[in-house]
């Protein structure tokens, strides 16, 4: 059995005031590339994970995708009460901690290959609560499930109780709001420079920790510019006006406080980008991945490979994808 995940890209988080009694919020778009291939086959006992073109994976990534195959693994085997093992194959991967949201996609794919080996339907959301997963952001379950351009709805700030990343938040997925698809003739260019991305775990927690509440008054800018601006723009197709959207964003908010985060080299990257002719580019979630949202690549990619020269890194065309995880 195999599956194959889609990418995301997490465009902001909307609401981490919370003065209504919500928190969280957040927007993204599902990506064809690049994708996660996973297979499954029973074995008599325990969890084994195995990698196609190793070497094209870092020991760092090797560990962590280990690490959440197997977490997401037994805590559905103990959820459906099974007691055999089982061998994943990872065909395709990409980067962890690099703002494309593998971890949610490998939990998920996890979580879907062994329901669907027991023949035992779960829901989505469901899953993604079994595993751990969507506790801040819906956008990656959402994505999962069903692709497009996504806006959730947070949680009930009683129920989380506090400012917290999704790997600290045990909260349940939140509600999609809004689930549109994206204009298929728009291209994503991604460019993904070689640096470390230190911003998880413990010290993740901290920022959200540190720097939350926002002010209500960038919470309700960032509201205003989201509602009016970009989502008519994604229905209406108007690429300049969902361009500057993107670009307004990195400056509001929480989002803001993610790129002041960052070394600056991302922010150059991103004039860089800009400066090419791409109408919109953001970091997607804490980076270091980089994306420009453009109806012609040329001068984008060869501005993208340019102003990747001095630090590394790697570049990659790919557009909206407007489905979900897909069996194979």
């Amino acid at each position: 059995m195999l599956i194959e995940t889609p990418s995301r890209l997490h465009l902001t988080l909307l609401d981490l005031n919370g003065s209504l009694g919500r928190v969280d919020g957040g927007v993204g778009l599902t990506l064809k590339n690049p994708s996660l291939i996973l297979e499954l086959k029973e074995k008599s006992t325990g969890i084994q994970v195995e990698f196609i073109n190793s070497e094209n994976l870092s020991k760092s990534d090797i560990g962590d995708y280990v690490d959440k195959i197997t977490s997401a693994a037994i805590k559905m085997m103990k959820y459906l009460g099974i007691n055999k093992g089982f061998s994943f194959i990872v065909h395709e991967h990409f980067p962890s901690h690099s703002g494309l949201g593998s971890g949610t996609q490998l939990s998920l794919a996890v979580g879907q290959l062994i329901s669907d080996y027991v023949k035992h339907e779960i829901e989505v959301p469901k899953i993604a609560s079994i595993v751990g997963r969507g506790g801040t952001s819906g956008i990656g379950v959402a994505s999962f499930e069903n692709g497009g351009f996504i806006i959730d709805g947070g949680h009930h700030f009683d129920d989380k109780c506090e400012f917290l990343p999704s790997s600290a938040s045990k909260a349940i997925p939140a509600p999609i709001l809004a689930r549109y698809d994206f204009p298929e003739e728009w291209k994503v260019i991604l460019a993904i420079p070689d640096v470390k991305n230190n911003v998880s775990g413990t010290e993740e927690v901290n920022i959200f920790q540190e720097y939350c509440p926002i002010p209500l008054r960038e919470v309700q800018q960032m509201s205003h510019l989201i509602l009016m601006k970009m989502m008519p723009a994604v229905l209406e197709k108007d690429l300049d006006a969902f361009g500057e959207s993107v670009n307004l964003i990195q400056d509001m908010g929480f989002k803001k406080i993610e790129n002041q985060l960052q070394k600056p080299v991302i922010g150059e990257i991103m004039t860089t980008l800009r400066d090419a002719g791409a109408p919109g580019v953001g970091m997607s979630s804490f980076g270091p991945t980089i994306y420009a949202i453009t109806d012609s690549s040329q001068d984008i990619v060869s501005a993208a490979h340019d102003a990747l020269e001095g630090v590394g890194g790697y570049v990659m065309e790919s557009g909206p994808q407007n489905y979900g995880s897909i069996n194979r």
